[in-house]
């Protein structure tokens, strides 16, 4: 399996991400670049994910339906071609990270899957759904991962 190469000029992998981008602040979508998608791709699945909050892994992005030919996203943007879902917070769309105050930083996996056909997930999938789903399709993915912590 090929990989994906998945950036961000906002944060580096495994690096804090700012306030702009929490849902106590601004709440803006971070920029994201992508390259390496196979050509065979029949669509792109992205999903920001904190395993570590309290309740069990939680659904901060869940976009489907992304143009394979597409490289990026820019900030406070939905990707293109995609369809932003309900995320954890019951909203359509990005949710920031908002850890519990006190919490060591958080983990927040952007994942981005390039699928050999589309995917069928509910309005608000939780994130077990989104990658019992993409596993059945997935020809590569690319994995970014920020830091939060308030």
């Amino acid at each position: 399996m090929t990989g994906i190469e998945l950036s961000s000029n906002a944060f580096n992998d495994h690096s804090f991400i700012a306030r702009r981008y929490a849902y106590e602040g601004p709440n803006v979508s971070p920029p994201l670049a992508w390259s390496g998608v196979p050509d065979d791709a029949a669509e792109l699945v992205l999903l920001c994910e904190d395993p570590d909050a309290p309740s069990g892994t939680f659904a901060h992005w869940v976009v489907v339906g992304i143009d394979p030919h597409s490289g990026g996203v820019e900030a406070g943007q939905s990707p293109p071609g995609g369809t932003e879902l309900v995320n954890g917070y019951g909203q359509h769309g990005w949710g920031g990270p908002h850890p519990p105050p006190g919490d060591d930083a958080h983990h927040y996996f952007f994942r981005l899957y390039a699928l050999s056909e589309p995917c069928v997930l509910p309005d608000a999938p939780r994130a077990d759904q989104v990658h019992a789903e993409v596993e059945k399709r997935r020809l590569a993915d690319g994995t970014l991962v920020g830091l939060y912590q308030r």
